[in-house]
């Protein structure tokens, strides 16, 4: 029974290791709330409190055609969002 109660609890959770989707995420408005080096010190995960607007999202930085609105962001957000997690990067290196 704590195997389907961990399986619910992981399915809460989006991960990826790729720093801009995740920067393209947090712009959108998707919760981080890890970075995991459990299982390479050389890579970070990057965990999100999953939603369903996530999978729309991940479709459109994948696959939406350039200029697409759905990927259209403001860069300032975009910058300031590649600088929160470069320091949380850094801050989980030490």
């Amino acid at each position: 029974m704590p195997e389907n109660k961990n399986l619910k609890q992981e399915n809460k959770y989006f991960r990826t290791a790729s720093f801009y989707l995740a920067v393209f995420l947090l712009v959108k408005g998707l919760e981080l709330v890890n970075i995991d080096r459990t299982n390479n010190a050389q890579k970070a995960q990057f965990v999100f409190i999953d939603s369903p607007e996530r999978e729309f999202w991940l479709e459109a930085f994948n696959f939406a055609k350039e200029n697409s609105p759905e990927v259209m962001v403001d860069a300032r957000k975009f910058v300031m969002a590649i600088r929160m997690l470069k320091d949380k990067l850094y801050q989980h290196k030490l």
